[in-house]
């Protein structure tokens, strides 16, 4: 299967079991591919560490919130720039003067972040205590911390109303115009694929059956007979299982 990435935000939908995850898993250096290539840029990523391969610029998400439940917002956003920290063992150890310039810096970059997903006034509330929508947004966040330039996000609006996953594609919209950000959505809300997408593939048992305009694969014979369903994807559509 060949899949390219561009600037915007792409989306992969197909129904349970398709390879979706699996996907971005083996993007991610959780799983590794039993054949072909996977490249960012002009670099392999094959063989690469998760870790390695966050620091090359690309992060994700994940379907289940995987946040540091006890720990604030504001610390787990710090927790997500570790990648990006060139301090040395020694200025840590000394608390030197560079190491308590760098977390000023980091501290201030923290609060940034949190104002852009609209969490600033929640920075210090630990995660467990924050609302559904607001710990999917904190997630967000962690994520830019390891300033990626592709971001991956699982099924980001999984559990939101829908006024809350609008309001967060809105957001990712703008992350897509200020930062120049590449944005794989893996989505079940067809309503926010639609609207939000730049290009959309359809992956089926593994395989890709279709990719273009989210109005394209939403006509396509294909698409509805393997994923939408016969009548085609209503405004509130969601996925067989």
């Amino acid at each position: 299967m060949h899949f390219a990435i561009d600037r915007g935000i792409s989306s992969i939908i197909g129904p349970n079991g398709a390879g979706k995850t699996t996907l971005f898993n083996i993007f991610t250096g959780l799983y590794a591919a039993d054949e072909g290539s996977v490249t960012f840029g002009d670099r392999s990523l094959l063989g690469l560490r998760p870790d390695q391969i966050t620091a090359l610029g690309i992060c994700r998400t994940f379907q289940n919130i995987r946040l540091f439940a006890n720990m604030t917002a504001i610390e787990n956003v710090l927790v997500g720039m570790n990648s990006r920290i060139s301090l040395r063992l020694w200025d840590v150890l000394a608390r030197s003067p560079g190491f308590h310039r760098t977390e000023s810096e980091l501290a201030a970059r923290a609060v940034r972040l949190l104002d852009r997903v609209g969490l600033q006034a929640r920075a210090n509330v630990v995660a467990h205590n924050l609302p559904y929508g607001d710990r999917r947004r904190l997630e967000l966040a962690r994520a830019l911390a390891s300033e990626p330039a592709l971001l991956l996000l699982d099924e980001p609006t999984a559990g939101m109303t829908q006024g809350e996953a609008s309001a967060l594609m809105h957001l990712l919209r703008g992350l897509v115009a200020d930062l120049g950000l590449a944005i794989i959505l893996i989505e079940h809300n067809m309503r926010v694929v639609m609207e939000v997408s730049d290009r959309v593939t359809v992956l089926d048992h593994g395989e890709k059956i279709a990719e273009g305009p989210p109005r394209e694969v939403q006509a396509d014979a294909r698409v509805i007979e393997a994923y939408l369903g016969k009548r085609g994807p209503g405004p509130r559509s969601r996925p067989r299982a």
